[in-house]
């Protein structure tokens, strides 16, 4: 059985198993500093259990990687952490990306301690992650769920008008609960948004959208707000304006309703609203106008999604996909 130590946090962690290990006075030593390290850690941090074995794990391991170039992990420099990593070439870039954290806190400790001159990781770049595809909905999603509110009812009447606004527009719910009337011109069919940075845009509303705000308008918003003066566009009972958390509840509910099983927030109609108009052949740009993106960069991961898309679609219909 491989010895076993008690940090501070009450868990036990195993000591490195390796036959000869007990004789190995360099790696032992090296292990004795990543135990010093973890209990500090855990005292002034906090750090949790699971926490604390993750980054005892990859640490021992580069402990073991030194150990076999006969150096001590304090004397590790930035070329040993360099092709440390590059000798994991067949993980993740999360993987990788991971170990470098731990091994930064570990560097650093070591500086701020006095036992290192210099910090070898500081050199080191970060493996690049890819930034993650946004969650979206299919068009027959985006139907069902526009479909979930029971319209009869003037509650269900403005939650479908918000459903249709914000799938129409691609407005941030930050954007789509502030809205006030002054910012809608239903002659012109256009919402007035002020985005981040106080930025300003005009963003169409499209007719079946804007069908559905001149019918709330008429014959659901005044039994919402009675005779009192409300500016908001979308009130609630109270008279207040509708919150991201309300609307968040709603999206879930409706969502529940129309038996939608992926996770669902308000944010995923924007990602439907850019998929779906890049998928019908939108420019780029124009849907970077309509999102109010000030830069492009942030606009092309729509382009991975739209990609996807019909990379499923020539598998599925081309005789040789």
């Amino acid at each position: 059985m491989p010895g076993r130590r008690k940090l501070n946090s009450g868990y036990y962690i195993m000591k490195a198993s390796t036959d000869g290990d007990k004789d190995n006075s360099l790696l032992q030593d090296s292990i004795q500093i990543i135990d010093r390290f973890l209990d500090t850690l855990w005292m002034e941090r906090g750090v949790s259990d699971n926490t604390l074995a993750a980054y005892r794990s990859d640490l021992l391991a580069f402990a073991n990687w030194l150990n076999k170039k006969g150096t001590h992990i304090h004397e590790a420099q930035d070329g040993d952490l360099r092709t440390y990593l590059a000798s994991m070439h067949s993980r993740s870039v999360r993987t990788l990306a991971r170990r470098l954290s731990s091994l930064r806190r570990l560097y650093g400790y070591l500086v701020r301690e006095g036992l290192m001159s210099h910090d070898p990781s500081a050199r080191v770049e970060s493996p690049r992650l890819g930034r993650p595809l946004p969650k979206s909905l299919t068009e027959s999603e985006v139907e069902a769920l526009l479909d979930a509110p029971n319209v009869v009812t003037p509650l269900g009447l403005r939650d479908r008008t918000m459903l249709e606004v914000l799938y129409a527009t691609g407005l941030r719910v930050s954007e789509l609960v502030k809205l006030t009337l002054l910012q809608i011109n239903l002659r012109q069919g256009v919402v007035r948004v002020l985005g981040k940075g106080d930025k300003e845009r005009l963003v169409p509303l499209g007719e079946e959208s804007l069908d559905w705000l001149q019918r709330y308008l008429q014959e659901g918003r005044p039994d919402i707000v009675k005779n009192r003066a409300v500016d908001a566009l979308f009130s609630t009972q109270r008279g207040a304006a509708m919150t991201r958390q309300g609307f968040w509840y709603l999206i879930k509910r409706y969502a529940r309703k129309a038996d939608i099983k992926k996770p669902l927030s308000p944010h995923v109609l924007r990602h439907a609203f850019a998929t779906h108009l890049l998928n019908h052949g939108a420019d780029l740009r124009v849907v970077q106008m309509l999102l109010g993106h000030s830069d492009i960069s942030t606009t092309q991961i729509y382009t991975h999604v739209a990609r996807e898309r019909l990379k499923n679609l020539h598998a599925q219909h081309h005789p040789r996909g």
